[in-house]
Parts: C-alpha cells; sequence; structure tokens
C-alpha cells in the first residue's frame, strides 16, 4: 500500500487516516522512528539472506525503519515531497518502503542526492526553524501585534492631554500650529512638554500622515471619551432599574440649551446625580421640550425604565399640570411625579415675603450695602483674611470634602409639616423679646443707643371729659413691641402663608412616604405612610415585612442612622424586597434640579465668545469631560482607545486580537 506524507501542518483528514494508526514511524513531533537493539530480521534476497543494518541510522539520519512493514523510509520526504514525476513515485523511499538490503547503500546514496529530497530536507529545516520562532505567520502578527501596543501607548498620551484639557474646561487649538509659532495652542504644547519628559514619546515616532493630532482626530477622541463616560451612566442606570429626570434650560449666545440630568441608586447604594447632556432647542414649548426629552431617552435606551420623577423650575411651560412639559411627560411615563425644584419654592417664599414687608426688605437692601461696601475695599478684604487665615483654610477643606448628593439632600428638612411646625413654634411673643434682648445686647456691645419716639402728648381740648369715640390717639408702644408687631410676626405669617401656598399639593402625600423612610422621622416605617409610594409605584408592600424591618432597626444604634441612605444599605434585597424597592424610590425623587445648574456654569465656561463658533456636538462632548470629572479620571484609556477606532475605519489597525472579541 502507498504510504500517506504528512504536510508541514497535518490536516484533519490525515489525523483521521486508519492506514497513520498501523504505521510505526516517525511525526513531525518525534522525528525520523530508528529503532534501537533490535534484532532485525533477514530476509532471502537471491542466494543469501540479508537485513537492515543498525549503522545505517549513524550514516544517513533521514533514514527510518519500520517494524510491522520490515521496510525503510525517508522521513523526511515521507512527510514533505509532492511526488511529480514518474521516477519520484517509483522510489519506494517514498511510497511503500525500501526492502531491497542487497542495494540499501547505493539506493540511499542516489535518494539523498535527488531534488525531491533536497527540497524536503528544506521543508524539514523550515519547521524545526518555526518551532524555535514561530512560523511567518505567526511572526508577522506578533509584529503587527508590537506595533499596535506602540500605537495605542502612543494614543494613551494623546487621550491624557486631551482629557486634561477637557478636565480643566480650557481650550485646544492655537491660531497658529506651524513649527515658527511661539504658542501652537494648549494641546500642541502639551504633547512637546510631555514628550521633553517621556522616553516613550522621544523613540516613538508615528508616520507623518498618521499623528493622530489634527483636529479632526482630536474631536474624534473627545467624542470617544464622553461617549464611554456616558455609556458608563446609562449602564449604571439600566442596573438601577429606575432613575429621575432633572430638566432646565438657559440662553447660550442665540440659542436655547436644555440640560438633561438624571438621578439614581447605583450597585453600591450610593445616590448619583449624572449629566447626559445639551440638546439646542429649536422652539421653546412644551411640544418640542418632551419631544427633546424622549428623543434623548430613546437615544440612551432608557424609555422602557421606570421614571420616578420628573424635576423643573418654575417655569409656566414646565410645571403646567394640563398641556405643559409635565403633562406631556406623563403620558408616557405615568409614575413620574412633578417636583417642582425646592430650592426655587424656598428662594421664592423668602422673595415674595421681602417684597410684602418694608421693614424686611429694608433689612435686607441694608446687608447688600453694607457686604457692598466692604466687598469693594481691596486693603481690608486681605487684612480680614490674613487675621482669619487658618479658619479659612480649614473652611475651604470642609466645603471641599466631596459628600455624597444623597447626604447633602435630606429630603426631610424640605418637607411641608416640618418647616410650618417650626415657624409656628417661633410665632410667639416670647421668641419676639428674645431676639429683641439679643440684639440690644448686641447693640449695647457696640455702643449704638435704643431709638425711641417721643411719647404723644395728652389732648388738652379733651381733659376732664369721657370719650366714648376714637379720637386719633394712639397708645405708646415699646421698640420692642413695634418689633413684634411690624415686622417678626408679619415676617413669620408671610413665610407660613406662603410655604401653604407652594408645599400643599399633588406631592405633598408622596413627601410623607419619603418622610417615613427617614430614621429620625416620628414616622419612621409608618406602614400607611409607606403605603403612598408602594401603591403609586405598584410595589405590594407586604404588612410582615414592615413589621420584621421595625424589629429590625429597633436593634441598631441611631447614631449609625443619619440618613435614609444609610437604612438602604442595610436592607438586604432577599429579605425586604418591597422595603428596598420603596427606599430606592424615595432616593431616586430629587430634591431640586440643581445639577442642571451646575451644568451651566460649565456651559459659561466652555462656550465663551472666543469659542463661539463651537459646534453643538463638540460642546455636548466637551461638557459631559468637564462635568463628569470622576468618571473622566476612573475610566480605562483602553476602552476610550477601542472606541476612537470604532469611530470609522482607520489605516493602520489600532485593535487587539483580544479587543475585537
Amino acid at each position: 500500500p502507498k504510504i500517506v506524507c504528512f504536510p508541514l501542518e497535518p490536516t484533519d483528514q490525515l489525523i483521521n487516516n486508519p492506514l497513520l494508526k498501523v504505521l510505526d514511524l516517525g511525526n513531525p513531533q518525534t522525528g525520523p522512528k530508528q529503532v534501537q537493539n533490535y534484532q532485525f530480521p533477514h530476509s532471502q534476497i537471491g542466494t543469501q539472506k540479508r537485513a537492515f543494518q543498525q549503522s545505517w541510522f549513524q550514516m544517513f539520519e533521514w533514514l527510518e525503519y519500520s517494524v510491522q512493514k520490515n521496510a525503510a523510509f525517508c522521513f523526511m520526504c515521507r512527510l514533505y515531497s509532492k511526488p511529480k514525476q514518474p521516477r519520484d513515485q517509483r522510489d519506494s523511499l517514498l511510497t511503500t518502503g525500501f526492502t531491497n538490503w542487497k542495494r540499501a547503500l547505493d539506493s540511499f546514496r542516489e535518494h539523498e542526492s535527488s531534488a525531491i529530497h533536497k527540497s524536503s530536507v528544506i521543508s524539514w529545516m523550515s519547521f524545526k526553524a518555526t518551532e524555535v520562532h514561530g512560523n511567518v505567520t505567526e511572526l508577522l502578527q506578533a509584529a503587527n501585534v508590537s506595533e499596535i501596543v506602540q500605537r495605542r501607548e502612543y494614543l494613551c498620551r494623546v487621550a491624557a492631554v486631551t482629557a486634561f484639557l477637557g478636565k480643566q474646561g480650557i481650550a485646544f487649538r492655537g491660531h497658529k500650529e506651524g513649527e515658527e509659532s511661539n504658542n501652537k495652542g494648549n494641546f500642541m504644547e502639551c504633547m512637546q512638554l510631555l514628550e521633553e519628559f517621556d522616553p516613550f514619546l522621544q523613540t516613538y515616532k508615528p508616520p507623518s500622515c498618521v499623528t493622530y493630532l489634527s483636529p479632526s482626530s482630536q474631536n474624534e477622541m473627545i467624542q470617544s471619551t464622553s461617549e464611554v463616560i456616558t455609556s458608563v451612566i446609562v449602564s449604571e442606570i439600566k442596573a438601577a432599574k429606575m432613575y429621575s429626570i432633572m430638566v432646565d434650560e438657559a440662553r447660550d449666545h442665540h440659542s436655547e440649551q436644555l440640560a438633561l440630568c438624571v438621578r439614581y441608586v447605583n450597585s453600591q447604594d450610593m445616590v448619583k446625580e449624572r449629566f447626559l447632556g445639551f440638546c439646542k432647542l429649536k422652539a421653546f414649548d412644551a411640544n418640542t421640550i418632551t419631544e427633546t426629552i424622549e428623543t434623548q431617552l430613546v437615544k440612551h435606551g432608557l424609555e422602557h425604565l421606570t421614571c420616578v420623577a420628573q424635576a423643573y423650575d418654575g417655569a409656566s411651560v414646565m410645571r403646567g399640570a394640563v398641556g405643559d412639559v409635565q403633562a406631556h411627560f406623563k403620558e408616557k411615563h405615568p409614575e413620574a411625579i412633578y417636583i417642582h425644584c425646592y430650592a426655587h419654592e424656598l428662594n421664592l417664599v423668602l422673595c415674595h415675603n421681602c417684597k410684602a414687608i418694608p421693614e424686611a426688605c429694608d433689612v435686607f437692601y441694608m446687608l447688600e450695602s453694607v457686604y457692598s461696601f466692604f466687598s469693594t475695599s481691596l486693603i481690608d478684604s486681605i487684612n480680614a483674611i490674613l487675621k482669619n487665615l487658618p479658619a479659612v483654610i480649614q473652611t475651604l477643606q470642609n466645603i471641599s470634602t466631596p459628600l455624597a448628593i444623597g447626604l447633602q439632600s435630606k429630603l426631610c428638612r424640605f418637607f411641608k409639616t416640618a418647616v410650618h411646625d417650626a415657624l409656628k413654634n417661633c410665632r410667639c411673643s416670647e421668641k419676639a423679646m428674645e431676639i429683641f434682648d439679643k440684639t440690644k445686647t448686641i447693640c449695647s456691645d457696640l455702643g449704638i443707643e435704643e431709638h425711641t419716639k417721643g411719647t404723644q402728648r395728652k389732648q388738652k381740648k379733651i381733659e376732664g371729659y369721657v370719650v366714648e369715640s376714637p379720637c386719633g390717639t394712639r397708645s405708646d408702644l415699646s421698640t420692642g413691641d413695634l418689633l413684634r408687631q411690624r415686622a417678626f410676626f408679619p415676617v413669620l405669617d408671610r413665610m407660613l402663608n406662603e410655604i401653604e401656598i407652594r408645599f400643599s399639593g399633588a406631592g405633598a402625600q408622596f413627601m410623607t412616604g419619603i418622610q417615613a423612610c427617614h430614621p429620625s422621622s416620628e414616622y419612621f416605617l409608618n406602614e400607611e405612610s409607606l403605603r403612598h409610594l408602594a401603591t403609586h409605584y405598584r410595589i405590594s408592600l407586604q404588612p410582615e415585612e414592615v413589621m420584621v424591618a421595625k424589629q429590625f432597626f429597633s436593634r441598631k444604634d441611631k447614631d449609625a442612622l443619619p440618613n435614609i441612605q444609610s437604612v438602604f444599605s442595610l436592607l438586604h434585597v432577599d429579605m425586604f424586597p418591597s422595603l428596598k424597592a420603596i427606599f430606592q424610590v424615595a432616593l431616586t425623587i430629587p430634591v431640586s434640579s440643581c445639577s442642571c445648574e451646575r451644568s451651566f456654569s460649565a456651559l459659561c465656561r466652555l462656550h465663551t465668545w472666543l469659542r463661539s463658533t463651537m459646534g453643538q456636538d463638540r460642546l455636548n462632548h466637551l461638557a459631559v469631560r468637564s462635568i463628569e470629572k470622576e468618571l473622566l479620571t476612573s475610566i480605562d484609556q483602553g476602552n476610550i482607545i477601542n472606541r476612537f477606532a470604532e469611530i470609522k475605519p482607520r489605516r493602520y489597525s489600532l485593535m487587539l486580537p483580544h479587543s475585537k472579541n
């Protein structure tokens, strides 16, 4: 039978060939099968018996012997030869095996000098070289991976510079970026500065046609970073399965910009308020604003998740119960209750109060005048800072210490009932006189005399007569009584009335439910209060679960439970599933739309008159990077480069083999 030859890399067809299981010959991994210490059998050849000789293995290293066939083969030709000539096909060393031991040496030498054997030897040597250095494909692939790694290392520097400039909110490009320019712009100058101290940039020189430093490549890097940050936010929202939106609008040059922020609880039980982007409004009506919000939610794949609340400012186009934004949005998201920004509400209470009470208006006007006077005195400001420098530094450190948004936004402080009761308790003569006495003490310390009106003289015309009707005279009042009647009581009455009007409405019952989630409230874990939230958000609240929770938290130290978030982190989803959902809703409902206001501060820093021609997409990408600094510094640069490579086909590959999957 014909002997099957192995190719350089055996195929499945050869491996499954049953003939290979019979042959006791070598393979590419073991080499030639040269039998040792074996008594070779003799064969009758002519008048003599002859046998294979052990010494032939030393003479011909390619020679191998099959015990089963009692025949000799050329190991290299059997594996790698491709017989094309009839003479080669008749060579038994390649096919059936050589057994003519009488002519063995002559045949072996003749075969060794043949062209097919020399070609097979070259193939065998190439195969052995690939075992050490790898084959050509592997070598080329390794070289390609090395180049990709170098390109990615280079892009890491480019991404780091763009991240730094974006985080600081400063411009990228210069007016002149040629070699003769002394100032090539922040981006190019930072790259050159980095090159002075970075050995990698000093040695690696990218192709002149692909430096990734052009304005278009830079914009694509900015876009990649922004999209990666947004994808992290969206993935966290999808993991939370519920969120709230906060929307506000502001005028930017010649267009209206809509800021969209979201609030949710992440997998670490931390409340997060994130910025999703700016949207240019084509018109400032309810339908356009609602359509813009819905378009952004669909873009990020959030339209099917539960939106628990919507927070806006007090603009009429936003807050109207019929035909305005909150009403249109509720048609598609019925669970989304409307939250009028409580910061705006309280500010309006104070503003209306000051306008209605002249004495209060005079006080704030005087405070503003004093502040303005001293703020314009630079030497006094410097002396004041120098005198109180330790306290100023400590205060700034306390302010700069980051706190969770959920800890800063304690909902119970804004409950109408709590504020209302506190103000009512203050409305008494004792409280008014306490404030007056403190004021007198301060005035006495400062050497300020109490101003009193002169007493009114009695009319001599009616002296000695009994008066039965008013005659235009007034009883004399002390300064303290005047303070109480003309300022203190009117201010409190006006504030109580404003709070009653602004904080009484459809959202009051939801605030009562949130109050029942706060551990310091007297209604903590009150089942009736919690059921307001459970019913609206379709959460099946079980009385037994509330009872067990009360017993569980009664054993906890109250000092260790300062807010709703601390309670939420202790609720295990398997033990308290409905309470976990209710507390998550309570944390997700926003308190104000201040995150939108902060995004407008970033907008002012980014869209200056020197950068007024910036496009909407670039503005949005820069805003995401500038506002979400926490995520910008935490994301993996490898993900940014992968996204950069996917934006469009690249001349040179940037994706590593394992990152393409």
